[in-house]
């Protein structure tokens, strides 16, 4: 699938008028954390799959996901109607080669987990599966609760990007990522995309159509900025 630059994402959909706020403010994807081991999904399978469905056609939608079993995940993004899935657990280069088999046009994004594994490990990863993916996306371990992804905190950007300037294929980088920090983030790392979680939601854990907002602008003119277009 042709990813497009900017690749700014938004993630941990609630319904479908938090999906319209995200999308008017220019997010260009839309991701859905689903059949989680531990958290409570922000909506069901059911609701992402009516929200996938009212989407506009330049917005991309995906699965975020630990299901390792490339059949199952392959289900999932059918009953989502999604464009593509984030692979947050670890997963065989079988599953993955089965995932792309089942799903050849689909986007496929691997997360590595700056904090839980030394760059070594993690770029022993990255390399076991690039053919099979799309992108990578990096994001942070929290120590004190054992949580990946979905922290609120950051990592060391010097990781990312080491990882950005060994990978053949785009890097999106995730993170404790804010409207404050994102351009000096992008600076750090030159990734092809950003995602904002839990830095994107006010006191109430639901989007907040300010820092949303507030969030694109500063991406967009932090890329700008370096004079970064183009689509990969």
């Amino acid at each position: 699938m042709l990813l497009n630059f900017p690749f700014i994402q938004i993630a941990g959909i609630h319904d479908a008028a938090e999906a319209q706020l995200i999308t008017e403010a220019g997010a260009t994807c839309l991701g859905f954390p689903l059949v989680l081991p531990v958290n409570k999904e922000d909506c069901t399978i059911r609701q992402a799959a009516d929200i996938v469905a009212t989407l506009p056609s330049k917005v991309c939608s995906v699965v975020i996901t630990y299901l390792d079993q490339g059949q199952a995940i392959a289900e999932l993004l059918r009953t989502v109607g999604a464009d593509g899935v984030q692979l947050h657990g670890k997963i065989s280069q079988v599953q993955m080669k089965i995932l792309r088999e089942e799903l050849p046009e689909a986007l496929i994004i691997k997360s590595l987990i700056v904090g839980r594994d030394e760059s070594d490990a993690l770029l022993a990863e990255m390399r076991d599966c690039e053919d099979s993916v799309d992108a990578f996306i990096t994001d942070s371990h929290d120590p004190r609760t054992g949580a990946s992804g979905a922290t609120g905190t950051t990592h060391d950007w010097s990781v990312s990007r080491y990882l950005r300037e060994q990978s053949s294929r785009p890097l999106i980088l995730a993170g404790g990522l804010r409207a404050h920090n994102v351009a000096a983030a992008i600076e750090a790392v030159e990734p092809f995309g950003v995602d904002a979680h839990t830095g994107v939601e006010d006191a109430s854990g639901r989007k907040s159509a300010e820092l949303v907002s507030a969030f694109v602008k500063e991406s967009l003119k932090a890329w700008q900025s370096r004079g970064v277009t183009g689509k990969v």
